[in-house]
């Protein structure tokens, strides 16, 4: 019996990237323009219809399924992604979502008074909470090191240099750094690689969020590069179900991951640990943690097929799609009169996201004139952003994220393969009009 995937390929299934793309292999409304990829991704309708047979055969025989045959297919799935992070297989696990990565990482380290976790004011949000947390039940501490963009990357190297510094001279330790390989917002490429030589030196932890970047970046350097720890999800960006992340932690770290989060039958106490391998040990933990629906996990199989045989590669995948971004983020900036988000140095922009600023100016706070001349009060900046955000999928059946940052409104925008030009070309059309009447103070309520 073929696989969905080997079914296409037996009908032929050469398609240009693009909205061709899109209609021939992914499952959007007709009405829908997807333009929100990196908040919850997609997956081809072969992987789709790959996951049903899988949930089918789960449904016909429970435990045949569950107890035996799905341990092949998961050690074939991570044998199927390692390569992608250029790690070994058992230096790859797989969980539902990064933030659960994230907490298995965070709270399996130790911490003492005087502790410090590192991190920048751009952390996604819910690894801040983690951090928070933690603050209530352990002697640890976290650092924050500001950032506002467009900042140099040098300038970001600079700073995460002079807090540990900082932190030392205080008499304090940094036990562990966390930063992410791609900004949520703004969109931006981070420069991770040259953070994580600067932890080895001074012996802190690196624990890397690549929410976004697997399918994204090329990650086959990994392991040369080093971090201690790395997280990524495979549902945004490598097209598989939700939810699946791949969790990497060199064999050097294993003996440092006690217990998966929840804790599951694979936990042992540390007298029993003694007996095991530090590497069995660390696998056995996540082949089984609750019973959930794993059947994400085994559709990397089906996904890197697809993106290999009918899309050309990791390589054609990333070339079409940074190229796609920067070229609609300078289009839309050049119909709306604004500009794109970069640095001097260009490095900003390495990714599958656009970040382009909207033509609305902001009323000094008090201002009387403010709102006669088409600006924005100061006091509305918030509520304006949600509006335009809710508007684009109200009246428009897409999805802008829109947000008031470093005094201008700004759009973040993800390119894909079923995207071209003209996609971006509409949405700035979308936003000119929206732009258009917020200045006259005409919004719409939605409740």
């Amino acid at each position: 019996m073929r696989s969905p995937h080997e079914e296409l390929l037996v009908a032929g299934t050469t398609v240009r990237f693009g909205r061709e793309m899109r209609r021939a292999h992914f499952n959007f409304a007709p009405s829908y323009t997807p333009l929100n990829h990196g908040s919850f991704g997609a997956f081809p309708s072969c992987v789709r219809e790959y996951q049903r047979m899988l949930q089918r055969e789960t449904e016909a025989k429970p435990d045949t399924f569950i107890r035996f045959i799905y341990p092949r297919l998961l050690r074939e799935a991570r044998e199927a992604v390692a390569p992608l992070l250029g790690a070994e297989t058992d230096e790859v696990v797989f969980v539902p979502n990064a933030l659960t990565a994230i907490n298995t990482v965070l709270r399996n380290v130790t911490y003492q008074d005087g502790d410090v976790i590192l991190y920048f004011s751009t952390i996604y949000d819910a690894c801040l909470k983690t951090i928070e947390s933690l603050e209530e039940t352990t002697g640890v501490r976290g650092y924050c090191i500001e950032l506002t963009y467009p900042v140099e990357d040098d300038e970001i190297i600079n700073r995460f240099h002079a807090a540990i510094v900082e932190i030392r001279s205080q008499g304090k330790s940094v036990k562990l750094a966390m930063f992410d390989t791609i900004l949520t917002f703004p969109g931006v490429r981070f420069p991770w690689g040259s953070l994580v030589p600067i932890c080895k030196e001074y012996g802190i932890l690196s624990c890397i969020d690549g929410a976004h970047g697997i399918g994204h970046i090329d990650l086959s350097d990994l392991t040369r590069i080093g971090p201690d720890f790395f997280i990524s999800n495979c549902y945004k960006w490598l097209m598989v179900p939700r939810g699946c992340a791949v969790l990497y932690v060199p064999f050097r770290n294993q003996a440092l991951i006690r217990t998966t989060y929840p804790t599951a039958e694979g936990y042992q106490p540390a007298s029993h640990r003694e007996t095991l391998s530090q590497t069995s040990y660390f696998v056995g933990l996540f082949e089984k943690v609750s019973t959930i629906d794993t059947t994400p996990y085994i559709c990397v199989i089906e996904a890197l097929k697809f993106r290999n045989q009918v899309c050309g590669g990791e390589e054609r995948v990333r070339n079409y799609c940074i190229s796609l971004a920067k070229e609609g983020g300078e289009l839309m900036a050049a119909m709306m009169g604004t500009e794109v988000l970069e640095n001097r140095a260009g490095t900003l922009r390495d990714c599958y996201f656009t970040n382009v600023r909207l033509p609305l100016d902001v009323a000094p706070e008090g201002s009387p004139q403010g709102r006669r001349e088409g600006k924005i009060p100061a006091g509305e900046v918030k509520a304006v952003a949600d509006w335009i955000t809710i508007t684009t999928v109200n009246e428009f059946d897409t999805f802008i994220a829109t947000r008031y940052y470093a005094g201008a409104f700004w759009i973040r925008i993800s390119s894909q393969i079923y995207l071209e030009r003209a996609d971006f070309e509409w949405a700035a059309n979308v936003l000119l009009d929206l732009c258009s009447r917020v200045r006259k103070g005409i919004r719409s309520s939605y409740d």
